[in-house]
C-alpha cells in the first residue's frame, strides 16, 4: 500500500469518526473573507490585538536597541511549535487531580475539554477570554525579569504576542467552514481533525505540519491507530 493510499484512507475513516460524532456532515464550505469577518465577532482578536498595539508603542518608544534582539522573534518563532505541544499535552490535556483535598482543575483545561466535546462550537475554540486578560501583566512580568533592556523587554512582547494571534488564527481557521488550498494547510488541518476525531492522544501541534510530534512520537501512521472512544470526552470524566 503506498503513501497516498494510506492517506486517503485515514482522511476516509475521519470523516466517517467525524460523521459519527457530530451526527452528520461537514457544512457547507466558506470563503476565506467570510471566515475571516466571523474572526472579529469574537473577543480574542480585540483584546490579543490591543496588547500588541501597546506593547508595539512600548517598543517603539525604547528605542532601536541592540542587535542581538533580532535573535529573539527568531528564537520564540524556532520553539513555538514544541512550547505548542507541551502546552497542548500538559496543561490543555490535564487530567484533574486531588491534591491536600484540592481539586486541580485549571480553566484552560476545562476549556479545552469542553472544545473537546464540541470541536465544532466556534466560541470554545479561543483561549478564554480570562486567561487573556491575565496575559498582558503575566507576560510583562515575565519578559521585564529575563532581558536586560526596556527594548528587549518589549520585542519580547511583541513577539510573543505576535505568535499568539498567528496560533489564535490557525486554530480558529481550522475549525471553521473553510477548506484548505495550499498542501502546507491541508497537512495542518488533516493533523488537527485526527487529533480530535481520531485520538487525542496523538497529534497534538497545531500551527505547524506536525513538526514537534514527530519529534515526541506523536506522529503515528494514522491506518495504525484505532478510534479513540474519548477523543470527545477527554479522559472519559463525563461517563
Amino acid at each position: 500500500m503506498t503513501t497516498n493510499d494510506v492517506d486517503t484512507l485515514a482522511q476516509q475513516q475521519v470523516a466517517r469518526d467525524e460523521a459519527r460524532i457530530t451526527g452528520g456532515g461537514r457544512r457547507t464550505s466558506r470563503s476565506l473573507g467570510q471566515v475571516f469577518a466571523e474572526f472579529w465577532r469574537h473577543p480574542s482578536p480585540y483584546i490579543i490585538g490591543s496588547t500588541l498595539a501597546v506593547s508595539v508603542v512600548g517598543r517603539v518608544l525604547a528605542g532601536p536597541g541592540a542587535w542581538w534582539e533580532l535573535l529573539i522573534p527568531v528564537g520564540l518563532l524556532a520553539i513555538m511549535p514544541f512550547v505548542e505541544w507541551m502546552i497542548h499535552v500538559f496543561i490543555l490535556h490535564w487530567r484533574p487531580r486531588r491534591v491536600a483535598g484540592l481539586t486541580i482543575d485549571p480553566l484552560l483545561s476545562r476549556k479545552h475539554r469542553a472544545h473537546h466535546a464540541d470541536p465544532r462550537s466556534i466560541p470554545l475554540v479561543f483561549v478564554p477570554w480570562q486567561v487573556e486578560l491575565t496575559l498582558a501583566p503575566f507576560l510583562a512580568l515575565i519578559a521585564w525579569a529575563t532581558t536586560p533592556t526596556w527594548s528587549a523587554m518589549f520585542t519580547v512582547m511583541v513577539s510573543v504576542l505576535v505568535l499568539l494571534s498567528a496560533y489564535e488564527w490557525v486554530h480558529y481557521l481550522l475549525h471553521s467552514d473553510y477548506r484548505p488550498k495550499s498542501a502546507w494547510f491541508r497537512s495542518v488541518w488533516r493533523n488537527h481533525r485526527l487529533h480530535h476525531y481520531k485520538s487525542e492522544h496523538y497529534w497534538f501541534t497545531v500551527t505547524t505540519a506536525a513538526t514537534a510530534d514527530r519529534l515526541f512520537g506523536t506522529y503515528p501512521d494514522p491506518a495504525t491507530v484505532p478510534t479513540s472512544p474519548t477523543a470527545r470526552n477527554l479522559h472519559g470524566l463525563a461517563d
